[in-house]
């Protein structure tokens, strides 16, 4: 497997199997592409944090990673990163396939703020010192440092050809067709970090180097990425899947065309079966109908999403991809507080295991209060109001010890929440938790600004004898998709004032039962029947290259028109 990199991976064996990939880990699978280069970039004025994960296969001693990037980064701008941040930011933003069912029709009708998921988801030698040619070196050593299982080494160059055959000299077997390649970042004054593994310092797992990802930090006028030297290693069709993260931003690319993903899409039930088949048949035909564009699949504040396939970003999250320093106030303490609910007294006509259930969902916003106020481990009382339409009018917490910013974030996140309507007057809620230490890091400060992050999904593909060019970002107007139950949504972005557009697909499932009333409401969409928890589709383990794309007017009943895709035949 040898996927497009936004750097180069050189080896000494040419015959090892190359993997430098994201994959998805939400509702469309994580095996949806078998070969996707992922990265986060993170981007606050001229600075910008890239953070790549590789997943490589093969001798340790034959990795080599090379990055153009615009500085010379200082071992304090160079980290490692655990390997499961990229899995968090991957199932956030990767579609999803959600499952409505409409609610009693002579019942007052249950409207979750959330819906019932289907799938939460769903090498070379060693560093020498100096450079070639006499007096005035063609390659020089800007710097040299070693960062985890990483020795790195920041090379200045004059002459594309001489760095060839400095990394030649120094072991790495680079393609003959690499020196075109790096011809022009040579000629813009790039410098070419070059991280090898040392082999003493990886963890193996069962026979398999387990390496971890490498963030970099530096200072550049544009948001730029380096996709040209993946042409090296591409053997055939590859999938670039790039994640910005931006303070009140949505980004896209700059020269190259941009489309979206369509959305809000009714699907077939037969979708649940093979959804990572039916996303890569719509992906490949909306890339049909917009040659040569990068998709947007999703834009939306990063701690926060509707519906939820899994945990959001968490201030740790956002400060281990680059927050901590973006953001000044932004820094990583101890262990994280988690909630242990007690039992909730519940007066009203509102079941209490209803209520508790609602909460629950909203737990992990709860937590972020108290990480981002700094709380301290303790007790904490909830209470509030359920008004006649669901919604909370007024909350107060309490905490002992007492801590009034915790207080206040936490009784505007309770505000926040939608119960079902309850079946006469207002409902008297009062809920206690035990907030003590979960053992994880936390971030604390920065405060409201983490919640400004906005993170947009972008998926750009790549083929034999493609004119490809570094991708270029620039910051884009907010859009909203993929939200709310009603029927006939469009399937288009739209503007929006903020960014609230996903790729989602719909599953309904029709009242069946009697109509025992006059007068019945239809058209009530939201959880499961009698409650419970959240369903999880199957996914597929493997999808391989062989496997027949599925029928898209099969599954899409009314078609996608902006696709061509005609409607099924009745």
């Amino acid at each position: 497997m040898r996927p497009l990199l936004l750097a180069l991976i050189v080896a000494a064996a040419p015959q090892a199997a190359l993997a430098f990939c994201g994959f998805y880990v939400g509702g469309a699978g994580k095996d949806l592409y078998n070969h996707a280069t992922q990265v986060v970039l993170m981007r606050d004025g001229n600075r910008t944090v890239l953070s790549m994960q590789n997943d490589y296969e093969g001798p340790t001693e034959d990795f080599a990673l090379v990055v153009p990037v615009p500085v010379v980064p200082k071992k304090a701008d160079v980290k490692t990163l655990p390997r499961d941040v990229f899995d968090r930011v991957d199932q956030l933003a990767a579609p999803r396939l959600v499952e409505y069912w409409e609610q009693d029709p002579c019942q007052p009708p249950v409207a979750f703020g959330g819906l019932g998921m289907v799938g939460t988801g769903r090498g070379g030698g060693g560093f020498g010192k100096g450079g070639l040619g006499g007096r005035q070196p063609l390659v020089t050593i800007e710097a040299q440092f070693s960062v985890g299982e990483y020795d790195i080494v920041v090379l200045g160059a004059r002459q594309a050809a001489a760095l060839e055959t400095w990394l030649l000299e120094h072991g790495y077997k680079i393609p003959a067709k690499a020196e075109p390649l790096l011809r022009p970042y040579v000629a813009s004054g790039s410098k070419f970090f070059v991280a090898k593994v040392n082999a003493k310092r990886v963890t193996f797992e069962g026979g398999r180097a387990l390496l971890s990802p490498l963030r970099v930090t530096y200072e550049a006028d544009a948001l730029r990425l380096p996709v040209r030297l993946g042409l090296v290693n591409s053997g055939g069709e590859q999938d670039l899947i790039v994640h910005v993260l931006a303070l009140d931003q949505r980004y896209e690319v700059a020269n190259r065309p941009n489309a979206t993903i369509p959305t809000n899409l009714e699907v077939a039930d037969a979708t649940r079966e093979d959804f990572g088949g039916f996303y890569r048949a719509l992906f490949d035909a909306t890339r049909k109908a917009n040659p040569g564009a990068v998709i947007t699949e999703y834009a939306w504040q990063a701690t926060n999403c509707d519906p939820c396939p899994g945990p959001v970003l968490s201030a740790t999250d956002l400060a281990t991809l680059g927050a901590d320093v973006l953001l000044p106030d932004v820094k990583v303490a101890g262990g994280a507080l988690q909630l242990v609910p007690g039992k909730a007294n519940v007066q009203g006509a509102l079941d209490r295991e209803i209520v508790r259930r609602v909460v629950r969902r909203h737990r992990r916003a709860l937590e972020h209060c108290l990480a981002i106020t700094q709380a301290p481990a303790g007790r904490i009382e909830l209470d509030f109001l359920i008004d006649a339409q669901g919604k909370v009018p007024k909350a107060t917490a309490k905490l002992s010890p007492a801590h009034g910013p915790a207080q206040k974030c936490l009784a505007q996140r309770v505000e926040r929440m939608l119960f079902p309507k309850p079946k006469g007057s207002m409902v008297k809620v009062a809920m206690p938790f035990v907030a003590r230490p979960g053992g994880a890091q936390r971030s604390v400060g920065g405060g409201g600004q983490l919640n400004r992050f906005v993170l947009t999904r972008l998926h750009a593909r790549y083929g034999p004898g493609d004119d490809v060019e570094d991708l270029v970002f620039r910051a884009a107007p907010a859009i909203r998709g993929g939200r709310g139950t009603a029927r006939g949504q469009s399937t288009d972005a739209q503007p929006a004032s903020a960014n609230t557009f996903q790729g989602r697909y719909i599953i309904r499932h029709p009242w069946t039962g009697a109509l025992a009333c006059d007068n019945p409401v239809r058209d009530v969409w939201g959880g499961p029947p009698g409650g419970g928890s959240e369903k999880v589709a199957a996914r597929p383990r493997t999808l391989g290259p062989t496997r027949a794309a599925p029928n898209l007017s099969a599954l899409v009943p009314a078609g996608i028109p902006a696709l061509g895709v005609k409607p099924a035949a009745p």
